[in-house]
């Protein structure tokens, strides 16, 4: 039966699953199995198997080599849309690329979409050892530099419901799992203007993050460095700070003091 014969309801209904296989993926940051998926969202492993193929011909999902689904380019591509009148990542580029240079380290521009942080762009340095974040990946707010910020921007009601929704997943030893602690780091984050990972996310991976904002104020982005752990250092934060207030100044942000 083709597109074109099937009934209403039968449309509309094949939407709204194709809608809880996109948004069971979305929850995690990793690729997903098809039995977890199935799983999830009480769909039949043939019916969910069937829905992701269009998915992907659509390319709104991948499937990676290991038969795992994550969430393809043309919804990263979608929500870049709201950036068309100011080209978010042409403008964050060149000074992502000088920052890199400086300091010899991989830099990252990200975006929010719900409870994860989406890696947007990347600048990485011309050296054998250093770390790989791939464009399109996604990483939970909680163990990230850049989320911890966002959290700690939206108070301690905002940081309250994302760990409710999360249940604050452990992915090392250093994730904060702990509601209180949590809360004390975001908050002491957003004070200082800038955030760490201390391998929170992955093992030997430390990371420094601060907010890039636009012409209405709001956070429109985050600007990272990712280090292995023993060349992370404090002293890169000044250069962070001026790096993203640079870009700011280019999507249109004027900071007043008071």
């Amino acid at each position: 039966m083709t597109a074109d014969n099937l009934k209403p309801e039968s449309r509309i209904q094949v939407i709204d699953r194709a809608a809880l296989l996109l948004d069971a993926i979305s929850r995690y940051s990793t690729p997903v199995k098809l039995k977890v998926l199935s799983a999830e969202t009480n769909l039949h492993p043939s019916t969910a198997h069937r829905i992701l193929h269009s998915l992907i011909e659509n390319r709104f999902v991948e499937r990676d080599p290991s038969g795992e689904y994550r969430l393809g380019q043309r919804l990263l591509q979608l929500n870049n849309r709201r950036y068309t009148d100011v080209d978010l990542r042409a403008i964050a580029l060149p000074y992502m690329e000088k920052l890199r240079d400086k300091l010899g380290e991989t830099v990252n521009l990200t975006i929010r979409e719900g409870d994860v942080v989406i890696y947007f762009e990347r600048a990485t340095p011309n050296r054998m050892m250093h770390v790989q974040q791939v464009v399109g990946s996604r990483a939970p707010l909680h163990v990230t530099a850049i989320g911890k910020l966002i959290l700690g921007m939206g108070g301690e009601e905002e940081i309250h419901s994302y760990a409710q929704r999360t249940n604050l997943p452990a992915y090392t030893r250093n994730t904060f799992t702990s509601l209180p602690t949590l809360v004390d780091e975001c908050i002491t984050s957003v004070d200082r203007a800038y955030a760490l990972d201390n391998e929170e996310a992955e093992i030997g991976v430390g990371c420094i993050g601060v907010l890039l904002y636009d012409s209405s104020g709001s956070v429109t982005a985050g600007l990272s460095v990712s280090a292995p752990i023993e060349r992370r250092k404090r002293e890169w934060v000044n250069d962070l700070m001026s790096t993203g207030e640079a870009i700011s100044r280019q999507l249109g942000y004027s900071h007043v003091a008071t």
